[in-house]
């Protein structure tokens, strides 16, 4: 099983669609928690990567 599906139209331009399959809307409440998250701490995990970046 997938979590996601992928259409593919044949027409030119070439078009795909991706939508959640049942079983990915299955994760649909724990993907918006994770999103809530990074939307929380993105300062922080910012910080962190360039910290990272500049002891290189």
């Amino acid at each position: 099983m997938a979590f996601i599906h992928r259409e593919v139209y044949r027409e030119v331009p070439p078009k795909v669609e991706y939508s959640l399959t049942e079983l990915g809307e299955s994760l649909r409440p724990m993907i918006l928690l994770m999103m809530e998250w990074a939307t929380h701490n993105m300062e922080k995990v910012l910080e962190s990567r360039n910290a990272q970046n500049n002891s290189k």
